[in-house]
């Protein structure tokens, strides 16, 4: 409970300000869950109902989530639980049967990608889909180096946490990961393309150095945990063509930037004109149920899959496979796509319109949003960046913090977030800049 290293992390110095039934609470959770928890804001929430794009406290008061993009298509989403709920009463069983609607699934899934990208290994949470990932990369290249950017965030696992730099440095980096300084246009100057990709070569120079063959580059194409960079689309071809040049993958991490929350495509790496090797994705997938998935090149998956037997009790099960479809089903009905071009722009103009001189750069694609927050010299302030978030709790409003200097303002509403919300976002977030700048 003592863990500031994590951005807005609650930490035992907040535990005197909590009311008594919050104390309760906090010391139950750190007696029956143990020390590796971690909890947001210097004040907890507890939230017992969602809907849409508000969650409720104990109290019945309503806050406005601009965070959780796990819940991609709103709270309680009425069709996804009705499929949820029709189809748990009918069958629930793993993929060593035939089943329709795991392939229907599959084709639509794979629709929605340049036709090289055609088969599917699902999975339950993005932490497995990017382990996968790497165990097809090292059966294709037979290679086991990976490059990530410098405080990517991948997954939990112990082979994926050992290329996530974001856990911080109680989870160490293994020998075989080398990591490369995010693409960031705000502070970095020149192509930015360019500076990227030659970094990347110098990791994999660095590999093979110490007798490491590359197997493949990893990023997430919104860089949310690098501080949310998107800007200008195109800049990670040359990176993806120098891995391919030294025999490793490229692999495009959509697990929260995927299914159109960068508004302009489907897929992030869409924005990049570039056709990854693997995609990976879960969070929003399911909207909330436990979904994931591993997308390839038939020639990519074929080493690993003809020479190791895969299975996932509970990946691609008939009711995930049932939530997925009805997230589907919402994104193309309501338009949530375009949707998410149009009020995400609308969001971050109504920002920057803001005026606040602790506003260095407002950035991001679609719903999917990053905040440079400065001091009055330009340097990064987390400081600010903490009293902003947790004022903007204080009034009922969920974001984060990312970044390497934990001064950007993470904002990723579920799709569902409207021209309403935008408005009540901007006006609450313009209070807390003036009085806490």
């Amino acid at each position: 409970m003592n863990d500031k290293a994590m951005i807005n992390a609650f930490g035992r110095e907040d535990f005197s300000r909590l009311s008594v039934q919050e104390q309760a609470l906090v010391a139950r959770r750190e007696r029956v869950l143990g020390p590796a928890y971690r909890l947001f804001y210097e004040r907890p929430v507890e939230f017992v109902r969602g809907e849409g794009t508000w969650l409720f406290d104990r109290d019945g008061e309503a806050y406005l989530d601009a965070y959780n993009n796990v819940a991609s298509v709103g709270h309680a989403n009425p069709r996804v639980v009705a499929a949820m709920a029709e189809q748990a009463a009918r069958l629930n069983t793993h993929t060593r049967y035939l089943n329709e609607g795991l392939l229907d699934y599959a084709e639509r899934l794979v629709a929605t990608m340049p036709e090289p990208l055609s088969q599917v290994m699902f999975t339950c949470t993005g932490s497995e889909a990017n382990d996968l990932a790497l165990r097809v990369a090292r059966a294709r290249t037979g290679g086991t180096g990976v490059i990530v950017t410098s405080l990517a965030y991948h997954g939990v696992t112990d082979a994926v946490a050992a290329y996530s730099p974001s856990l911080g440095a109680a989870s160490p980096l293994g020998a075989h990961v080398r990591t490369v300084p995010a693409p960031d246009g705000y502070r970095q100057t020149g192509d930015i393309g360019a500076r990227f990709a030659a970094d990347v070569r110098a990791a994999i120079a660095d590999l093979q150095r110490h007798g490491v063959r590359p197997a493949m580059l990893i990023v997430d194409t919104i860089f949310s945990s690098d501080g949310v960079f998107a800007d200008p689309p195109g800049f990670l071809a040359e990176a993806a063509a120098a891995i391919r040049e030294a025999g490793g993958l490229f692999v495009a991490d959509e697990v929260q930037p995927g299914f159109g929350r960068t508004g302009e495509t489907f897929w992030g790496f869409d924005r990049h004109g570039i056709v990854p090797d693997l995609v990976t994705m879960g969070k929003p997938m399911g909207n909330g149920y436990p979904i994931a998935a591993l997308v390839g090149r038939p020639d990519v998956l074929a080493p690993f899959g003809e020479n190791i037997r895969y299975f996932n009790t509970f990946g691609g099960t008939p009711v995930a496979i049932a939530a997925a479809s009805a997230v589907f089903d919402e994104i193309e009905d309501r338009g949530l796509m375009a949707s998410a071009k149009m009020v995400g722009q609308s969001l971050r103009d109504g920002i920057a319109a803001i005026g606040n001189p602790a506003i260095g750069e407002v950035r991001g694609a679609g719903l999917f949003i990053g905040v440079e927050i400065v001091g009055p010299d330009g340097a990064p302030d987390a400081a600010l960046t903490s009293r902003i978030v947790n004022g903007m709790r204080e009034r009922r409003v969920l974001i984060s913090a990312s970044g390497p200097a934990a001064n950007v303002l993470k904002i990723r509403p579920p799709m569902v977030f409207d021209m309403n919300n935008a408005e009540f976002f901007v006006t609450v977030l313009a209070q807390v800049l003036w009085e806490k700048a």
